[in-house]
Order: C-alpha cells, then sequence, then structure tokens
C-alpha cells in the first residue's frame, strides 16, 4: 500500500531539491560579482520550498498515487481476493486498470478452475482403470497359485479353475480394448469413415450375434422399422462404429435385463435423420442415475455389473461414438419398468443414394 508517509516524504524531497536548485542559483550570482539580498534570498528560497512541495503533494495524490495505490494493492495484499480488489478498483473509478485486472482475473479463475478439474478427473480416471484392471488380474494370480500349489494334479480343480481364469483374461481383454478404443475416440486417433448403408440391417445383424446370449435369459430380440413393420432406412455413418453402438447397447439391454423379457430396436423417420431407439424391459435405472450413466466406469450397481463382466465404458463408448457424428444419445428410464437410448444419425440423401 502506499502511505501518507511516502507521499509527504517525496514531496518534500522534490520542494528541497527545488530550494537547493534557487539558493544555487544566488550563491553562483554572488560568486559573479552580483549583489545579493540574502534576507529576499531565504524568503525566496523558503517560498520556493514550500510551494514546490505543496504542489508535489498535490500532484502525487491526484495523479500518481491514484494510479499506482491500485496496484500496488493487488501486488501486495496477501490476504484479500483478487475480485474483491478489483471491485475495489472499480468503485474508485479506475477504469482501465480496473477492466484490464477484471478480465486479467476471470480468465485466470477459469483457467484454475480448468486445471483443477483436469486433474480431478485425471485422477478419478486413473483411480478406476487401476481398479478395473486389478479385480481381473488379482484373479488370475489367485487361480494359477491354486494350481501351481499342487491344484493341477486334480482333474476336478484344474479345469474349473482354468476356465475361471480364462474368463478373468477375457475380461481383462475387454477392458482393454474399450480403453483403447475410448482413448482413440477421445484424441481423433480414428477419423471416421463415412458411408452410406442400411442402419436396419446392421441392427438385425446385430442383434442375431447376440441372440445366444439372449437365449441364456429367455430374452427376445426385435428389430422394427415405423409402425412395427421392417423397413429400410439409409444412413451415412461410420458402419463400423455405429455396429459397436448396438453391440454395446443390445448386450447393455440383455445384461440388466429381465428373464422372459425382450429388446426393441425401433426406427423412425426424423425427415433429414433417422431416429433409433433400444427399449428394454428391465431393471431401469433411478433418477439419481441417469445423469451420470454415460460417465467412464460409472454404475448403477456395481456389485451386479462386474459380476456380469461389465467393463462400466460401454455407455461411454457409445456417446463418444454418437457425439463424434456430430449426434446425440439421450436415455429415458424408470426403475422397475426399463429404458430407453435414443439416438439420431444422418439420412442418406437421394444424391448420396446413387
Amino acid at each position: 500500500m502506499v502511505r501518507i508517509k511516502t507521499k509527504e516524504a517525496t514531496s518534500a524531497w522534490i520542494g528541497l531539491l527545488a530550494a537547493a536548485i534557487v539558493a544555487g542559483l544566488f550563491v553562483g550570482l554572488h560568486i559573479h560579482g552580483y549583489p545579493v539580498c540574502w534576507i529576499a534570498a531565504v524568503i525566496i528560497v523558503l517560498c520556493t520550498f514550500s510551494i514546490v512541495t505543496f504542489v508535489a503533494l498535490f500532484l502525487i495524490r491526484k495523479y500518481v498515487s491514484y494510479k499506482l495505490k491500485p496496484i500496488y494493492s493487488i501486488v501486495l495484499s496477501r490476504d484479500v481476493h483478487t475480485k474483491e480488489i478489483l471491485t475495489e478498483l472499480k468503485d474508485k473509478k479506475v477504469e482501465n486498470i480496473g477492466e484490464e485486472l477484471t478480465a486479467w482475473a476471470d480468465t485466470n479463475d477459469r483457467e484454475i478452475a480448468r486445471l483443477k478439474e483436469a486433474e480431478q478427473f485425471r485422477k478419478q480416471y486413473l483411480g478406476n482403470v487401476a481398479h478395473e484392471l486389478k479385480t481381473p488380474i488379482f484373479n488370475i494370480q489367485g487361480y494359477i497359485s491354486t494350481l501351481l500349489d499342487g491344484g493341477l494334479e486334480d482333474e476336478l480343480i484344474n479345469r474349473k479353475y482354468l476356465e475361471r481364469a480364462e474368463k478373468s483374461i477375457d475380461r481383462l481383454i475387454n477392458i482393454v480394448n474399450d480403453l483403447d478404443t475410448i482413448s482413440k475416440l477421445e484424441s481423433s486417433m480414428n477419423k471416421l469413415d463415412m458411408e452410406k448403408f442400411d442402419v436396419v440391417a446392421l441392427a438385425k445383424e446385430i442383434a442375431e450375434q447376440a441372440e445366444i446370449e439372449a437365449d441364456k435369459k429367455g430374452i427376445k430380440i426385435s428389430v422394427k422399422g415405423a409402425d412395427n413393420l421392417p423397413s429400410t432406412f439409409w444412413v451415412v455413418a461410420d458402419k463400423h462404429y455405429i455396429g459397436q453402438v448396438f453391440v454395446n447397447l443390445i448386450i447393455n439391454s440383455i445384461r440388466y435385463g429381465k428373464e422372459g423379457g425382450s429388446t426393441r430396436i425401433r426406427f423412425r423417420d426424423m425427415l433429414d435423420k433417422i431416429l433409433i431407439e433400444v427399449e428394454d424391459n428391465g431393471l431401469g435405472i433411478g433418477k439419481e442415475d441417469l445423469p451420470r450413466v454415460f460417465e467412464r466406469f460409472y454404475r448403477t450397481d456395481k456389485g451386479r455389473s462386474r459380476e456380469q463382466g461389465g467393463t462400466g465404458l460401454g455407455l461411454a463408448i457409445v456417446k463418444h461414438i454418437v457425439e463424434a457424428h456430430g449426434e446425440r444419445i439421450t436415455v429415458r428410464s424408470e426403475p422397475g419398468v426399463g429404458s430407453t437410448f435414443s439416438f439420431t444419425l444422418k439420412k442418406a440423401t437421394p444424391q448420396e443414394m446413387k
């Protein structure tokens, strides 16, 4: 802070300098033989000191201190938040400095908040990855240790433990593959290979591949167009990635579906887009979980999901793929009733169909 003593002392030193200069002039005149009235000289020197000191103090208070004090306040103060200081500056009508520093502070605060959020996200992400990898690795380690400790000679044990180890290895591979996929999507390493294709036919193909899993729970998968009639809808998208969207959504509906339930894939014509819905009558999702279902590693039922082999990345991958196409995916759900995931794709134009 610029204190009163500093301003007065500075003014006094300026006044003394001016008085010294005037006194030096009188001495110079005397040395060169000019007659000098020393009483008048003393009076002039004192008047010079007083006037210059007063004027200097006035100018420092009005212009120099007026501009420098806010800057010193920001630089030297350690106990006052930047925004509070800037508010004080605005109240004192330091428009230019205040506006510039306000803009700087806002930008700085946003950047700090962004970096903190990124760091928190990084820690959570690494923690989740470590946790997901740790479970199958420890399982494999336990099974192999048991076999090495004598279980290998027991035919009833060795096959069972080898099969369990194989399942853990498959889960580990799935986690690594999903991590690789989502990493490429986020870093834009893989460009979309856009082409026109029949999205209904693709959905049927994926549904047929999932029938074995669905049959284990007695779940029926149906693919229907508008008015519950099979149809053909041509879209322009990356067929490989859209196929992965169907795989993840269908497997998800089977994993959380009820025994003897159903998974329905429906298509609706929305002028220049095709609306695709994957609906099940399974467990459903609570309102508190809906905003987070597309987060990586987030599970609405953690224990049940891990037991069923989910990586916690399926819906996050779906969201990234859909958004990479410039589209949106939404979900509506009710516990005990089921869930419906909806997304859109760009319809192929007549020119693109040629």
